[in-house]
């Protein structure tokens, strides 16, 4: 089968194609039948871009020849006014401006977005930090509270062990004058015991 397409030539980075009308069997930047023209993608200003001679195409197409797609849409543009071809273009080179630039914001997008989600992340962390910190803060105070307090405590003890003895101190000088009171009264009463007796005789 007849098959109409580019081959291609020029350096790695600057490609440069032929149209060839070749055997599809053939390997593509093989041998071929006939040269139709040539595509430069890479054409700047005055630089030509393309050449097609479409007699020789329409020919090959009566023929039977197949056109590939790359040769198919070349064969279109080929056919426009130059005016017709060069506001295809610009509205070709706009739609892929306006894809780069929706792929750009996208991207600008999503490191937003990763930087906003590393912040949060950040803050998460910093403000579990400081919650023990905190937690930690007021356990130290209490403690402190609870060392005067126990010291007080301990003051308190004392005091309270010295007050049953200063009780029981007095309770035994109490008991002592009770004691010396008595002591006298039971010294009386045998002195009134011997004056009853020396009357009791004096009687006799």
């Amino acid at each position: 089968m007849v098959i109409v397409r580019l081959a291609k030539s020029g350096a790695k980075k600057n490609p440069y194609y032929f149209i060839t009308v070749a055997d599809s069997r053939k390997p593509r930047d093989g041998a071929f039948i006939e040269r139709l023209g040539f595509f430069n993608p890479s054409a700047k200003g005055s630089e030509e871009r393309m050449r097609f001679n479409i007699e020789r195409l329409d020919h090959w197409i009566a023929q039977g020849a197949q056109l590939s797609d790359k040769v198919n849409e070349l064969a279109k543009d080929a056919r426009l006014s130059s005016d017709e071809l060069h506001e295809k273009l610009e509205r070709k080179k706009d739609r892929r401006q306006k894809k780069k630039d929706l792929i750009k914001a996208k991207k600008v997008a999503e490191l937003e977005a990763q930087a906003k989600e590393a912040e949060e992340a950040k803050a998460e962390e910093a403000a579990t930090e400081e919650a023990p910190a905190e937690e930690e803060a007021p356990a130290e105070e209490a403690a402190t509270e609870e060392a005067p307090a126990e010291e007080a405590a301990t003051e308190e003890a004392p005091a309270e062990e010295e007050a049953p003895a200063e009780e029981a101190v007095t309770e035994e000088a109490s008991a002592e004058e009770a004691a010396t009171e008595e002591a006298p009264a039971e010294e009386e009463a045998p002195t009134e015991e011997s004056e009853e007796e020396s009357s009791d005789d004096e009687k006799k």
